[in-house]
């Protein structure tokens, strides 16, 4: 049920009738005969999760720049009544975004309500709540007027713009029925929303296929089958492992949309489960693939595979940002993708060829009993990998890197590991055999990446990207599967042959990692804050100029307080991502300490920092408000803070 906030009888009123200007927009392209109906954003809106369809997350304004954002101070605070890592979108100088069991909408300019959705809460349905992602939103037409989207599991729900009510004609009573869930946004350009699915990492179980909806009726308009079938190009890449195989799903927060074009680009994770492919022999098309689709039909166009036959769960956590480029003095349209492997690839998003060439190197293998190991992946000749991706025993830290106790600590597991096994990129798993000394791989990046969900901003105007990459690892070995334990929390009952495992335990997340403090307690947990054991830095926000494929500058992202103010900028970061503005400012959170920071966009030197008392796990945003003022905005641990320049 929707509820409006007292007082707010004018605002409601100007939210029917902007949606009634963008509504005439839609009707005269269609009647101009438009092949993607296209309303221009206004500078100050925020229309997606990531600003635009072309998920740029780049903001045309510029009252806030270089000269001034060090006055830069807190506007407005909103607790979300929960935790979540949702960017909200602003419309008209409103704001909409999902905050606990509800979809609220707020005067951008002061944080207040205009109007609540509140979903009702189900205890025999406890994954049922409104997604944490965020929302969508369509401007409506000459018909019917704007709509927000929001994803609740296995529903897609519409709410009028103006009033937060249940949109009529909309599945049954404003909700549709999508089969398999999805956590993330719709996506929307013109009549079309398109959603990815939520799948677990059992081999066997639910279809990770993408699929789109009408935005007026909620009808379904195709799905895209991830894993080919019989008489399907690409099914023999599968041996036998095809029949059931689920994963290999976008679960990828959204998809960026090139409107002339008429494509949805869609980053396609690895197949389930993830550390195991000795039942799908192959290459696995179209796991780890960039996948553009007829955003209308769903027709398949072109992909390009990062990975092969993945056994390390480097998803393609985004599909990245489209971009115009001038590559030796010619225009070419590109969408820049870097997942969780950090490579950084750059393709034509006409046809899908590299624009830098990427090249098929062997890479080692394993001995796990009954696996099927790739030959070789592709490698992007420039700009070369934006995390760590191989270590060896030197690379251990020291003393003077972080503390003594903490180099103690890591030299303890490293020796506790019988050492790590590393010959660079897409190194797999070896085998363990029960009862044999520990014999331990290490994985770089490890799960979470590289880059994780933020993925990263582009500048439209220069072609540079901006990303945050952190070099996580994981550690440890495959082993036959005990049928008796759980080995992961989400593939809990697999009945696979094999599994991983490590000196710590069952289960794939344990990283090569110790506190900082050397100690541990009775029960074997890290006391106090943990750091990689090989030296830093340990995450990067990092500028790559496009058009050349070059790294212009990198600098650590994040800081670690307990250490001495002379060791303590080490890079410390999660898996949120960058926005860029018009004032050549890169604005980031995403670190585990706390802060909110701007940078030059040219140079890479930071130039303001906010501390928010919670981690900021979202991208940030940048609007203009009703009253022409902008705004910088983020989400840190349940609260939306929104900051400005003084009056």
């Amino acid at each position: 049920m929707a509820a409006r906030a007292d007082g707010d009888r004018n605002m409601t009123c100007f939210l029917r009738a902007a949606a009634g200007l963008l509504a005439a927009a839609s009707a005269v392209a269609i009647a101009a005969g438009a092949a993607q109906a296209r309303v221009a954003i206004p500078a100050g809106d925020w229309r997606t999760i990531n600003r635009d369809l072309a998920a740029t997350r780049y903001s045309p304004l510029d009252e806030i720049n270089r000269a001034n954002v060090s006055r830069l101070g807190t506007a407005w605070a909103y607790p979300m009544r929960g935790y979540n890592t949702a960017s909200p979108l602003v419309i008209g100088g409103v704001m909409y975004l999902p905050a606990g069991n509800r979809v609220v909408a707020l005067d951008a300019d002061t944080g207040k309500e205009i109007w609540v959705h509140t979903e009702p809460r189900d205890p025999d349905k406890p994954f049922n709540g409104v997604s944490t992602r965020g929302v969508g939103y369509w401007p409506g037409d000459a018909r019917t007027p704007a709509r927000i989207l929001v994803m609740i599991n296995t529903r897609m729900l519409a709410l009028d713009a103006a009033t937060g009510e249940p949109a009529q004609g909309f599945g049954q009573g404003g909700y549709a029925d999508v089969g398999v869930g999805y956590g993330g946004v719709p996506t929307i350009s013109g009549e079309v929303a398109v959603i990815g699915a939520a799948t677990t990492e059992d081999p066997f179980g639910v279809s990770g296929n993408p699929r789109a909806f009408d935005v007026r009726t909620g009808r379904k308009l195709w799905e895209f089958q991830t894993v080919p079938l019989p008489g399907q190009p690409y099914h023999d890449t599968w041996g036998d492992g095809w029949w059931g195989r689920s994963g290999t799903n976008m679960w990828a927060f959204s998809a960026p949309v090139d409107e002339d074009l008429g494509l949805v680009y869609i980053p396609i994770s690895s197949p389930s489960p993830n550390y195991w492919g000795g039942s799908r022999p192959g290459a696995n098309v179209y796991g780890n693939s960039l996948v553009a689709l007829d955003l209308r039909t769903g027709k398949y166009r072109w992909h390009f595979q990062t990975v092969h036959h993945d056994l390390w769960d480097s998803d393609q956590s985004s599909a990245g940002p489209l971009v115009d480029l001038v590559v030796n003095g010619r225009k070419r349209p590109a969408v820049v993708h870097v997942g969780k492997t950090s490579w950084f690839f750059e393709f034509d998003r006409r046809t899908g060829k590299p624009i830098f060439d990427v090249v098929e190197r062997p890479v080692p293998k394993g001995d796990v009993p009954g696996e099927y190991y790739s030959p070789t992946e592709p490698f992007p000749v420039r700009p070369g990998p934006l995390s760590r991706v191989s270590v060896t025993k030197a690379d251990l830290v020291t003393a003077a890197d972080t503390s003594p106790e903490h180099a103690a600590a890591c030299q303890a597991l490293w020796d506790k590991s019988g050492g790590f096994y590393n010959a660079g990129p897409f190194t797999p798993f070896l085998f363990h055999k029960d009862g044999d000394p520990p014999r331990s791989t290490i994985q770089l990046p490890g799960g979470t990446g590289g880059v994780n969900w933020g993925g990263p901003a582009a500048d439209p105007k220069t072609g540079w990207v901006y990303v945050n990459a952190q070099s996580t690892s994981l550690v440890g070995w495959v082993e036959k599967k005990d049928p008796n334990v759980s080995y992961s929390f989400d593939a809990p009952h697999t009945d696979q042959p094999y599994e991983r495992a490590s000196v710590d335990g069952k289960g794939p997340f344990f990283s090569f990692s110790a506190p900082l403090s050397g100690k541990y307690d009775d029960k074997g947990h890290a006391v106090g804050t943990q750091a990689p054991c090989y030296k830093p830095p340990w995450s990067k926000l990092t500028a790559i100029d496009a058009n050349t494929g070059e790294i212009k500058w990198a600098v650590p992202l994040g800081v670690f307080d307990e250490l001495p103010a002379d060791r303590q900028v080490l890079g410390n970061s999660g898996s949120a991502g960058p926005s860029v503005t018009a004032g050549g400012l890169v604005f980031v959170g995403a670190t585990n300490d706390k802060r909110f920071r701007a940078f030059d966009s040219r140079t890479g030197q930071q130039l303001w920092e906010a501390n928010l008392g919670n981690n900021a796990n979202a991208n940030p945003i940048s609007y203009r408000g009703r009253s022409g003022r902008q705004y910088v905005a983020i989400n840190a641990g349940g609260v939306l803070t929104a900051f400005a320049l003084p009056r």
